[in-house]
């Protein structure tokens, strides 16, 4: 499904997600909602459902699961949870640029530990709209969701293996977007808006954070208080560099 967002600024964005472990329960990136005040998700056939809100997520892995207002029967993709190999074939159905149910298709070129998860990495092309975008295999199972890439390379893409769904729990009470807005402070110091993929680095004496993981990015911050920092933000081909200091 595509995923039409608004945020709690006005701002309207696309982002993706796939309907599974239940009629009305859909997994996409944290990142896509996180900031959200209304979301609405758009199936193939044009059928639009409201999503009422959150059941679980886990901002460190970047995973949400979100549930609709109501169940859309036989529309469930089938999930792989075991781990697929390197150079097995991949692909991506999202909406990449706003370009909806759009497949681009590449193989695991890696499977990496980035910020100490384990993430797949991707040849499939991908751009802003496909976050949250299922990735399958060459049976048609999803195995994990397209979370972010590095602009400064070609196809260099990341993955959240579907194994860790499993991690979020679906019998979770529900939390609508107006509650979530009030206790889960958003990622958008540490995500690009308009494309709604991870894209910051923390330079310091050469070391750089792994992108897409906010935790760590926020821990390193706090080990420089008092101290300097230049924080990088690239989008499309832009470059925007902040030097601040930290506050002790």
């Amino acid at each position: 499904m595509t995923l039409e967002v608004e945020n709690q600024r006005g701002e309207r964005f696309i982002g993706s997600a796939v309907l599974a472990l239940s009629d009305n329960v859909a997994l996409t990136t944290w990142h896509v909602v996180d900031d959200a005040r209304s979301v609405w998700a758009v199936f193939a056939d044009g059928q639009r459902v409201k999503v009422a809100g959150c059941v679980d997520h886990d901002s460190g892995r970047d995973l949400a699961l979100l549930k609709l207002e109501k169940p859309m029967p036989h529309r469930r993709a089938t999930l792989c949870r075991e781990r697929e190999p390197v150079a097995a074939r991949a692909y991506v159905i999202g909406a990449p640029k706003g370009y909806d149910f759009s497949i681009s298709d590449g193989l695991i070129s890696q499977i990496r530990n980035v910020g100490g998860l384990v993430q797949y990495q991707l040849s499939c092309p991908i751009s802003p709209g496909n976050s949250g975008s299922p990735v399958l295999n060459s049976r048609g199972e999803v195995i994990g969701l397209a979370a972010w890439t590095k602009t400064d390379a070609q196809n260099v893409n990341f993955a959240i293996p579907t194994e860790e769904f499993c991690r979020l729990s679906v019998s979770k009470p529900l939390m609508t977007w107006a509650q979530l807005a009030v206790v889960v402070p958003p990622l958008s110091t540490a995500m690009s808006t308009a494309s709604h993929q991870p894209l910051v680095s923390v330079q310091d004496s050469g070391a750089t954070a792994a992108a897409g993981d906010y935790s760590a990015f926020m821990k390193r911050l706090n080990e420089f208080s008092g101290k300097s920092v230049k924080v990088i933000f690239q989008e499309e081909g832009r470059t925007n560099v902040y030097s601040f200091t930290i506050k002790q």
